[in-house]
């Protein structure tokens, strides 16, 4: 480590240094020689593998199985469909030799992998009785995003889930698509403790190629918004350039419907961002890998083998319970400092034991949430103790975020006042929008704003547009992203 271990710089002063700082500095990830890429080391990578481990079970319990499909995409497959291909190629990393030979089409290497399984669907459906095709991908893809890297938010290669599924009808993707972002809404509200707005994607900010999407949003310290999830009705628009057909019960030849979905590891930046602070990670107990860190002090050495084996004792009880601890039994660091790293590494809760502790058969608890401390007593209960404070500290984590995510929304009616709020204070602007593309088009020209949701529950509508003051249609969430 660094002779700087600690962050330097305060998140309300500087956002973006805490978080470069931070991603760091908790060894979560560095930098890689290619510019636009990023290392996920391994306390980053267990991150991924508790949200994966979660939304894998999530997906097994309804039926979706995994797969693997091939990384280079055929050029051809991509044009089959054309605003896909479209809005996909300005970011493609191509393929154009092997070894030294020129290859006959260029490859693409992959941006997403619709039009590559679209194609094994078109071989593998035949009948109703094939259907539904529900298959999820883990993966990595690539993105030409090299002009501004931030681990975990923009990437030239990140790693994500990508969900793929084919249905007899509108009504069983529409299902499909519902329950799949119901899902991602408990990993990020349930697990993460992350609040978020539910709702529809406007025609310009939808997926490319795409019937509609359903997205979840975010709001981060900064008033910028990160996407938290996406799930598509992609109708039939893949399905029939791939002529991904079936015979249907009454024996007719039918175009299938098909879905796609996905959460990426900026789930992780997000996380950093809503929960950190000056000391570093919070990390939410359900999705840490480490919940609790046990700290042996050994300052008298007649109780030192006392304190380890006390230690070791009350993590293996931990660990029976399904609780993730670890001892630091590291003996080259003092105990303060490992107080910090662990505060540092963001762990939610840390157990110390020293000779008085021994003494008075206790263990001492502190919250990284809110640094509270507390004695209980090393008895049958202690367990039962420890479970009970860190559900205390994932249910708080979520009622500050549900408050800030609450403090971050605005109404607007006028358009000064809304271009206004958006460079003094940030957040979701709630307000109307007249439907109309161009307007919209011209709100993100002229201040940086983006619909990112308009809500599946009807709410209070506005008068009026909030830029073109024409008769407004719906009630929408703008706000700036990342």
């Amino acid at each position: 480590m660094s002779k700087e271990i600690g962050i330097t710089v305060k998140k309300t002063d500087n956002l973006s240094e805490w978080y470069t700082q931070l991603v760091t500095k908790a060894e979560l990830a560095d930098y890689a020689p290619m510019k636009g890429f990023m290392v996920l080391r391994p306390y980053g990578y267990s991150l991924w593998e508790k949200i994966r481990g979660y939304l894998d079970g999530k997906l097994k319990e309804t039926n979706h199985s995994n797969a693997y499909f091939p990384l280079l995409i055929p050029e051809s497959f991509l044009k089959k469909e054309a605003d896909h291909f479209k809005g996909f190629t300005p970011q493609v990393f191509w393929v154009t030799h092997a070894g030294d030979t020129e290859l006959a089409e260029r490859l693409a290497v992959r941006p997403t992998s619709e039009t590559i399984i679209y194609d094994a669907y078109s071989r593998w459906v035949r009948s109703w009785r094939d259907l539904p095709v529900l298959i999820n991908v883990w993966n990595s893809v690539l993105r030409a995003e090299i002009t501004a890297t931030r681990p975990f938010i923009r990437t030239s290669e990140f790693l994500w889930q990508e969900g793929h599924t084919v249905h007899e009808t509108k009504e069983d993707a529409d299902h499909e698509v519902m329950m799949i972002l119901e899902f991602y809404r408990q990993l990020s509200e349930e697990q993460l403790a992350i609040p978020v707005l539910m709702g529809y994607k406007s025609e310009r900010e939808k997926f490319v190629g795409a019937l509609y999407t359903t997205t979840l949003e975010a709001m981060m310290p900064d008033g910028k918004a990160v996407q938290m999830g996406t799930s598509h009705n992609l109708g039939q628009n893949f399905s029939k350039p791939f002529e991904i057909k079936y015979l249907g019960k009454d024996e007719g030849v039918h175009y299938a419907w098909t879905t796609s979905w996905g959460v990426s590891w900026r789930l992780i930046s997000a996380m950093i961002m809503l929960h950190g602070d000056d000391k570093g990670l919070i990390i939410p107990p359900r999705i840490a890998p480490i919940q609790v860190v046990i700290v042996p002090i050994l300052y008298k050495k007649t109780s030192e083998d006392a304190i380890s084996s006390k230690a070791k004792s009350v993590s293996e009880q931990l660990k029976k319970s399904g609780c993730a601890s670890h001892v630091d039994s590291r003996g080259q660091y003092t105990p303060g400092w490992k107080f910090n790293e662990w505060e540092l590494k963001g762990v939610p809760l840390r157990i110390e034991i020293g000779p008085r502790d021994l003494e008075k058969h206790q263990v001492t608890l502190v919250r990284r949430d809110n640094a509270q401390k507390m004695t209980v007593a090393d008895d049958n209960n202690l367990v039962t103790q420890v479970l009970n404070v860190l559900e205390s500290i994932q249910a708080n984590l979520i009622t500050k975020a549900k408050a800030a995510l609450s403090r971050s929304i605005s109404n607007a009616t006028e358009y000064g006042e809304f271009k206004r709020t958006l460079e003094e204070r940030g957040g979701f602007i709630r307000a109307g929008w007249c439907g109309d593309s161009e307007c919209e088009d011209a709100i993100k020209a002229e201040s940086g704003a983006t619909i990112r949701t308009i809500p599946f529950q009807a709410e209070e509508t506005f008068e009026k547009c909030v830029r073109c003051s024409r008769p407004s249609g719906k009630t929408v969430y703008f706000a700036k992203s990342y």
